[in-house]
């Protein structure tokens, strides 16, 4: 049974929060984090859930946040459930980082549209869809609770205030330093990391990487042996992302603009997205992704939060 929401009430909890994809529990000095089985596109969360989505998505950032705790600290603690992750409670800032290291996506749409200036950043004349570019380059976005995030620029966030120069500085190199090792680690796994997003935190006085990181739902991979054939073929890419789902809505005429409606999710549909992102998480981790119990998942997560808010050591 998928996970469409959770409604619980722990000892100790100081506030609740639900956001696209994840319930956030609040804790005084801790969040417990439950990735559910929603999927949302263009900001927009759809009507139907996806079985074993919201397991990939926390063991995928589990797996990651390990794998770059050496360069960037993170929030992670524990990880007493497939779906639930334990960490730090972090003031967050109000930007997301995302990395561009593909002309793909988003950016490929605006710039598809004639603009040539994205987040401040200017793109050279003459580029292809999917093209590399010459060096990675971040294009940050706002953290909307409600609705659509929204591009800015790095100068538009400092003049407004939002985040310190000194501060934003330390983001962006935490950025690209991750960028740089996510793709060594999709290279050795026959992936280009296309472009991804990274959120951090502010604990005190110290940024925290925070959120999921490198997961289908943050990040776009290409499958590395056929990038150029497709590329000099004018063909899309083959590639695990999320990016196929926006793909779908937009062939079907919605892509979250007021008046659209959300078109029909076939259980075949559904099926299919679920098989992708169990595909992304075995690609890109090595791993075999072993099905969480799904008879009574809400009793399987209450109860082991319930085991981990009584064990000191966390």
């Amino acid at each position: 049974m998928p996970i469409q929401e959770t409604n619980f009430h722990f000892p100790g909890q100081t506030g609740f929060y639900r956001g696209k994809v994840r319930d956030v529990y609040s804790f005084p000095d801790r969040l417990i984090m439950i990735a559910s089985d929603r999927i949302s596109a263009f900001d927009v969360v759809l009507p139907r859930p996806i079985p074993y989505k919201g397991q990939v998505l926390n063991q995928t950032a589990e797996y990651f946040l390990r794998a770059t705790a050496d360069l960037v600290p993170n929030w992670l603690l524990t990880v007493p459930d497939p779906n639930v992750s334990v960490g730090f409670r972090c003031e967050p800032y109000a930007v997301e980082m995302v990395v561009r290291g593909y002309l793909a996506g988003h950016a490929w749409r605006q710039y598809r549209d004639g603009h040539r200036i994205l987040c401040g950043v200017a793109l050279p004349d003459g580029l292809r869809e999917n093209d590399r570019l010459p060096t990675p380059i971040i294009t940050p976005s706002t953290k909307a609770h409600e609705g659509h995030d929204e591009d800015i620029s790095r100068e538009e966030i400092l003049s407004r205030g939002i985040v310190s120069e000194s501060e934003y500085v330390q983001l962006e190199r935490y950025a690209l330093a991750l960028f740089e090792r996510g793709t060594q680690m999709a290279a050795e796994r026959g992936l280009i990391l296309v472009d991804t997003k990274y959120e951090f935190g502010n604990l005190n006085g110290t940024v925290i990487l925070i959120d999921e990181v490198h997961t289908p739902d943050s990040s776009r991979y290409f499958y590395a042996d056929t990038y150029e054939e497709q590329l000099r073929a004018n063909q899309p890419q083959k590639q695990l992302s999320k990016e196929f789902v926006r793909e779908w809505l937009i062939a079907n005429g919605f892509q979250g603009k007021t008046g659209q409606t959300v078109p029909t999710m076939s259980d075949e549909w559904v099926d299919q997205i679920s098989g992708r992102y169990i595909e992304l998480f075995e690609t890109v981790t090595g791993q075999a992704f072993l099905r969480a119990d799904e008879t009574n998942p809400l009793n399987r997560i209450e109860t082991n939060i319930l085991k981990t808010l009584t064990d000191t050591t966390i």
